[in-house]
């Protein structure tokens, strides 16, 4: 009995998916990019003088300065849970102490300062004031 030679074709698709590895971290930053709640602050170009910052987001802690017309951005987390909180504290050399609550909403929540570092909550200004309410440590009678 003789044997026939039969040629089977097979697709290699099997390892198709590899290619997508070094996509990953790219849709990943998308993803964060996209759905992460975020906040800034935006300092009044007019403002008087530098004001330096402590942000506290459910205790991811970093400080900075803020010169006018310049700010700030800090973002939340995808899926918060009930425990979350953000928090700005912001002054100049030991005076006109400021700190603000934020629940941040998706996309953007955007707070304006102005030019003496308070928070600018007329209607017009563009902040997104129900979004904030004041700290339990300010000893300010307002934000």
């Amino acid at each position: 009995m003789a044997l026939k030679s039969t040629t089977v074709s097979k697709k290699r698709y099997g390892c198709v998916w590899l290619l997508w590895i070094p996509a990953l971290p790219l849709l990943f930053l998308w993803v964060k990019i996209q759905f992460e709640p975020s906040v800034t602050i935006h300092y009044a170009k007019t403002g008087k003088g530098e004001f330096k910052y402590i942000w506290n987001v459910q205790h991811r802690i970093y400080k900075g300065r803020m010169k006018p017309g310049g700010g700030t951005t800090d973002s939340g987390f995808i899926f918060p849970d009930d425990k979350f909180f953000m928090e700005i504290y912001w002054w100049q050399d030991g005076v006109n102490r400021r700190c603000v609550n934020i629940t941040p909403k998706w996309k953007n929540t955007r707070i304006y300062l102005d030019e003496n570092g308070n928070v600018d909550t007329r209607k017009e200004s563009g902040t997104d004031v129900d979004r904030l309410k004041r700290c339990i440590t300010d000893p300010s009678s307002s934000y």
